[in-house]
């Protein structure tokens, strides 16, 4: 189940309801996306988070989401949702400069390689 609410998701991505099955898995994958790159799990409140500490599912330095964190998966989201392929032909793809790793990078505790 995902941290982000559903339908902030599918306002973000401007999705009609018969995508919300697909907007769902992509919201998924963008949390799932986002966690892997900071290397830390993080949940909607204060009661998540205990709950994942007592069962031992939280993980090194487990948080509550930040704000730039949600922004971070919708843009993750609204990048999947739009390019549903791993080819574009005949578009021009630019790279955000305050994208979605900028806004992680803050969280993220171990730089890895």
């Amino acid at each position: 189940m995902s941290v982000i609410d559903i339908e902030v998701a599918m306002r973000h991505c401007r999705a009609e309801e018969a995508d919300r099955e697909h907007v769902q898995l992509l919201l998924d994958a963008a949390e799932n996306s986002a966690a892997q790159f900071i290397q830390r799990q993080f949940y909607a409140d204060a009661n998540g988070l205990a709950a994942a500490v007592l069962d031992g599912s939280a993980g090194d330095e487990p948080m509550v989401i930040e704000k730039s964190i949600i922004a971070a998966c919708l843009l993750i989201l609204g990048s999947l949702y739009a390019n549903r392929e791993d080819v574009i032909v005949g578009v021009s793809a630019t790279d955000l400069t305050l994208g979605s790793r900028a806004l992680l990078s803050p969280y993220r505790v171990q730089l890895g390689v």
